[in-house]
């Protein structure tokens, strides 16, 4: 079967089982559109109406790995966790812009399920990754409440960096060796690893059974690369936000869903219909992005103050009782990453 009808299929139709001869994609037919009058309605000016469910607004569809997909395991080639100590200045010093303009800007995502998406009651963004922004916020400015969030993709976080729209990206964001040559990272501030979600007794357990499957990801992260290196085939939806893949799955539109196991924890626990499976496949340090340091803006300061945040919260317990309210679903705390510095700053 063509590539052109593989994705011809993805977008018009729903899922469904391989058949004998092992195509995952076969064509149908899209469902029918029932004229308005037909329904009894006569010309009320009803609109007619398809039962065919449209992909997430901005997604695309690839059947073939992108030249550019970065080998799963890339991450040995530089001091992948090696970050900047923290000093004994003070936030006026480490960092007079911010200070002076009286508010950090934070880039994250507002509809990642525990780590940072909106109360439905309160309508106040929440989760693991608005509380450490906090925190951060906090040791600047003396309180939470001068911090200004900006709802950024997979896909714009580092670009919002590079032209300074945010002074920070606290958006679930794996530490690599690729965006370490663009942006830089504070030192990990959680351990995640890679996992699948799929649909329970979907007969998908492990990274195996995804070959020749549809599998969603989000543009910009690094999920599909392990998909690409194990797999022959393999169709990959690519949307904004993972609150997209929740979507695609449950309209059939996909299979399963591949990122870091608590981004998917927070997936899951909105359908109990979808579950973890598999073993972990690869390691995913978060850390907090903050734009490369330059002559006309020097960084390091900003590197400093947010790892001495995050000193703080590791030891005064603060890590732990944000783990405890958004993440115990993935289990027993497993403790903060410890922080890597590099060798030549003074201890």
């Amino acid at each position: 079967m063509t590539a052109t009808a593989t994705i011809a299929a993805l977008v018009a139709t729903a899922a469904c089982a391989t058949d004998d001869a092992g195509d995952a994609f076969p064509e149908q037919e899209p469902a029918a559109v029932v004229p308005s009058d037909e329904l009894g309605v006569g010309s009320a000016g009803i609109p007619d109406v398809s039962a065919v469910m449209p992909l997430p607004a901005g997604a695309t569809v690839t059947t073939e790995a992108p030249r550019a997909a970065p080998a799963p395991d890339s991450n040995e080639q530089c001091e992948l966790l090696e970050s900047l100590r923290p000093d004994d200045a003070e936030p006026e010093e480490r960092i007079p812009r911010i200070k002076a303009r009286g508010r950090l800007i934070v880039g994250l995502d507002q509809g990642s399920n525990l780590f940072s998406f909106r109360d439905p009651r309160t309508g106040q963004l929440t989760g693991f990754d608005v509380d450490l922004a906090r925190e951060i916020t906090r040791d600047i400015f003396g309180n939470d409440a001068q911090v200004e969030f900006r709802s950024l993709t997979s896909a714009n976080r580092i670009e919002a960096l590079q032209t300074h729209q945010v002074d920070v990206v606290i958006r679930s964001m794996s530490i690599t060796c690729e965006r370490r040559e663009l942006v830089t990272f504070s030192s990990p501030y959680y351990q995640a690893f890679q996992r699948v979600a799929a649909v329970r007794g979907s007969g998908i357990e492990e990274i195996s059974d995804l070959e020749g499957k549809r599998v969603c990801v989000a543009a910009g992260a690094t999920s599909a690369s392990r998909m690409w290196a194990e797999l022959d085939r393999i169709t990959v939806l690519s949307v904004n936000t993972w609150a997209d893949c929740l979507v695609a799955i449950q309209q059939n539109q996909v299979d399963a869903i591949t990122t870091d196991d608590a981004i998917l924890a927070g997936i899951t626990a909105q359908d109990p219909y979808l579950e973890l499976v598999g073993p972990r496949l690869t390691s995913e340090p978060y850390g907090v992005g903050i734009a490369l340091s330059t002559p006309d803006n020097n960084t390091d300061g900003l590197v400093r103050q947010v790892n001495s945040t995050l000193e703080r919260i590791r030891a005064d317990g603060t890590w732990n009782r944000m783990y405890s309210t958004w993440l115990s679903g993935l289990g027993p705390s497993p403790g903060m990453p410890a922080p890597v510095y590099r060798p030549e700053e003074p201890r």
